[in-house]
């Protein structure tokens, strides 16, 4: 069982290191300063990455459902996967925003070291339950799960069709890495909310592809 999971466990260490390191704000201050960050309302990081990133997540969804509503469309597919591959995804997209919504972590722009209102310079989204004057729910990031929430799609995909789950997979991870990006360049997350969202996604598609009744017959994707 501990080797299932040997990627996301190194993975996870990696991100605990990332958070007991300076580098959240070491990168924030690369993109914005007193003034605020100067691509907030930029075409390409909010209109491009972020409304664009939003209209790709719905096109992916509506995919997801007409596969399981016309299983002609890929009819390789048994039903336990095109059924699993969309009740995973809609599981990783609740965790995301459950988390955020008990979460009292605020953007980087509502610091006031960034022109925010925030009275506090940092405080650690695993600094439950302290607050930091900002409007809070901002941890991890919910627009990198537009991209992160579909990763299901490669291990759904992995039997019958590897080429494209291949690509599915891919595609996944680029957007979510951009979407991250666009976001930071924004001040809208520190770049460890994306890392949370993606891991937490990851580990959420491992467990459900590997565990229980709803696993896989033959997961090929760790």
């Amino acid at each position: 069982m501990l080797t299932t999971y040997r990627w996301p466990l190194l993975a996870l260490l990696l991100l605990l290191a990332w958070d007991a390191s300076p580098l959240d704000l070491w990168a924030m201050r690369l993109a914005g300063d007193a003034s605020g960050f100067a691509l907030r309302e930029a075409w390409v990081t909010r209109g491009l990455v972020h409304e664009g990133g939003r209209l790709v997540s719905y096109v992916a969804m509506g995919f997801i459902v007409l596969v399981n509503l016309w299983p002609r469309l890929l009819p390789a597919l048994t039903r336990r996967e095109r059924t699993w591959w969309l009740v995973t995804t809609l599981v990783c997209l609740a965790v995301i925003s459950l988390i955020k919504r008990a979460s009292l972590t605020s953007c980087p722009w509502d610091l006031a070291e960034f022109g925010g209102e925030a009275h506090a310079l940092y405080v650690s989204h695993w600094a439950f339950g302290v607050k930091d004057g900002g409007g809070g729910h901002c941890f991890p990031s919910g627009h990198a799960s537009a991209a992160f929430a579909y990763l299901a799609g490669g291990w759904a995909l992995a039997r019958a069709y590897p080429e494209a789950a291949r690509a599915w997979w891919m595609a996944a991870v680029v957007l979510g890495v951009l979407y991250g990006l666009g976001q930071m360049m924004r001040g809208a997350h520190y770049p460890s909310h994306t890392m949370w969202t993606g891991w937490i996604c990851w580990a959420v598609t491992v467990a459900a592809a590997r565990v229980g009744p709803w696993r896989l017959r033959r997961p090929v994707m760790t």
